[in-house]
């Protein structure tokens, strides 16, 4: 068993998985955690809803502040700057020189920008850390108007924020849909929809073409590509993030390109140096229809477990992530999505698409064009069960088979709105077909009766 220190930069979800799991298989190793950002790990997803008043900082930490004493996690605050792989040390931005005898690089993520002209005056930021927080927090004190840049996930985040303090909201989304680059057009509409139902002046196919100062250096405006000039006190640059490694820009023998280079092991060009999480970059992608950075919550608390493991353990094992799923919501509408469903169909994929009369509620299928096997499954307003679609995707049942059970997949069968019959019919005038709609069951014609 490997007892030299065990020293992890980062206390993101990575981090900290690693760290605990470590302590988990090894009773006896030091074990330091070392951040910038924030002295206890937190939920990072949950920064929204501070600033909306939901939750206080000390509501987001998971585990109680005894907790790392109490398992001989040792905690440090301190930002670093550099490695020195000969000697084994990293350093600190106040000087201090840290040995390590196995080191795990955990820095996660930043605000990635372009270097639009006015990106650096007060009142501009990106939202990704603690500190962002804070500072949009100074930032948008008083203000009536904002502007956001880039149609993902964290500019639709940052919008819900700032209509929660009645803060108006133009969306700039460079794209002809929001968020089309990752779903299909139909997805993508129920979503430009939905925004603007609540709201949010949305600008599809805009792009900003610069920030505009007043006298005393903050933001008082934006100019778009089309000459048009909005008045805002606040703009968020939500194009996407970046690992975060700027701290090894003087280590050319650790391998990096966007992020930290990895095998499935985690294991970097150094003997003893490991990467997960946001910052890591897989030389291959670890799964078909991957990513080589995985920049999602679950695949960061897997990373940790994976490496934890390896570094434990005799027998290692290759990251294997499974199927793909990720869930996200855009307002109060959910979205859910499993398994490989491209923003543009290929040739080797069928796909059947529903949505409801009002268009808030849609289901798309991908199934193998010809041995019809699921392939995929996007889902806005409809939750559906994880473990059942990671085992059909996994198992490559028939779409047909699960399009007549769908019922067994939905998550709250018995509390929300059943529209399979609906979907079914829909199918079989699509397609020909004449799948038989499902029985109802005692406790479904039950509920029917007394509803």
């Amino acid at each position: 068993m490997n007892n030299s220190p065990y020293v992890i930069i980062g206390n993101g979800i990575a981090g900290i998985t690693c760290a605990r799991h470590i302590r988990k298989y090894n009773a006896d190793a030091p074990i330091l955690v070392i951040s910038g950002e924030s002295e206890h790990f937190f939920s990072r997803t949950a920064l929204m809803y501070i600033y909306m008043g939901h939750m206080k900082y000390e509501h987001t930490k998971p585990y109680e502040d005894w907790f790392w004493e109490k398992n001989r996690i040792h905690l440090k605050r301190a930002w670093i700057t550099d490695i020195n792989l000969h000697q084994k040390t990293i350093h600190s931005s106040e000087g201090e020189l840290i040995p390590f005898g196995t080191l795990i690089i955990a820095t996660g993520s930043k605000p990635f920008t372009i270097g639009w002209p006015g990106e650096h005056l007060k009142g501009v930021q990106g939202l990704y850390s603690l500190q962002d927080l804070e500072q949009m927090e100074a930032n948008t004190q008083g203000i009536q108007h904002a502007v956001i840049v880039g149609g993902g996930l964290i500019g639709i985040e940052m919008a819900e924020m700032l209509q929660s303090r009645h803060i108006d909201v133009t969306f700039l989304v460079r794209e002809k849909n929001f968020w089309d680059n990752v779903l299909p057009e139909e997805e993508a509409k129920v979503i430009n929809r939905h925004i603007k139902a609540h709201g949010v002046d949305l600008r599809l196919a805009s792009e900003l073409q610069e920030i505009l100062s007043d006298e005393k250096g903050a933001v008082r405006a934006i100019r778009t590509a089309a000459g048009e000039e909005i008045p805002c006190q606040f703009v968020g640059l939500t194009i996407g993030v970046t690992p975060n490694i700027e701290f090894l820009k003087n280590q050319p023998t650790i391998t990096t390109n966007k992020g930290v280079m990895v095998d499935q092991f985690f294991r970097t060009s150094v003997p003893d140096v490991y990467a997960i999480g946001d910052c890591a970059e897989f030389i291959e992608a670890p799964g078909s229809h991957r990513k080589n950075i995985e920049q999602v919550w679950y695949t960061g608390r897997m990373h940790g477990e994976t490496l934890a493991y390896n570094l434990t353990h005799s027998d290692p094992m290759p990251y294997k992530p499974g199927i793909w799923f990720n869930s996200a919501k855009f307002f109060d509408l959910e979205y859910q999505t499993y398994g490989w469903v491209p923003n543009k169909i290929p040739a080797v994929l069928d796909t059947f698409y529903w949505e409801n009369n009002e268009g808030t509620v849609a289901i798309r299928f991908t199934y193998d064009k010809t041995v019809g096997t699921i392939k995929g499954i996007n889902t806005i307003g409809w939750r559906m069960r994880h473990a059942y679609f990671d085992r059909a995707i996994e198992e490559g049942w028939l779409f047909e088979k699960i399009l007549s059970h769908l019922d067994r997949a939905n998550f709250d069968a018995e509390f929300s709105k059943n529209y399979t019959p609906q979907v079914i019919l829909a199918y079989n005038k699509a397609k020909n077909r004449s799948l038989s709609l499902p029985k109802k069951g005692l406790i479904r014609r039950l509920l029917t009766a007394f509803s």
